[in-house]
């Protein structure tokens, strides 16, 4: 059985986008993906704008909790994708990364927020198909 995939979002104070990407990757995936988050300068806890638009898919963030990347979290990963972080994140050879141009929720309402979560989900969905087709290369595209 080949191990899960593990994908590895990261921006820069982990109490947005990449908890929003993570939390749709980990929905989406079913278990079939190893999902986590970091932040290089990880905030005290997550944007309540961001916890609500993630509440109205049914995804609840009340437990998620904003961390420190490190080194070790870029190591394991298989995909790192980044969201503004700038050269904060650690970089690997034989590792893909990926840098998602993505508006930053800070200081947004919900209404300003919610289209940002929905380019996240697009981008997110599209990651997982790829990575289904990677880990099962005789399925249909």
């Amino acid at each position: 059985m080949p191990e899960l995939p593990e994908v590895l979002f990261v921006c820069v104070h982990n109490a947005g986008r990449s908890q929003m990407a993570a939390a749709l990757l980990d929905h989406h995936s079913a278990g079939s993906v190893r999902v986590r988050s970091a932040g290089s300068a990880p905030a005290d806890t997550i944007n309540p704008a961001v916890r609500q638009v993630m509440d109205e898919l049914g995804i609840d963030l009340s437990d998620e909790v904003p961390t420190k990347l490190t080194t070790e979290d870029v190591d394991t990963a298989d995909v790192v994708i980044t969201m503004g972080c700038g050269d904060a994140c650690p970089v690997f050879a034989g590792k893909r990364y990926l840098d998602w141009q993505l508006a930053d929720p800070a200081g947004k309402g919900v209404d300003d927020v919610r289209p940002i979560r929905d380019d996240i989900d697009v981008r997110v969905r599209a990651l997982l198909s790829e990575l289904t087709r990677a880990a099962h290369p005789a399925l249909p595209l």
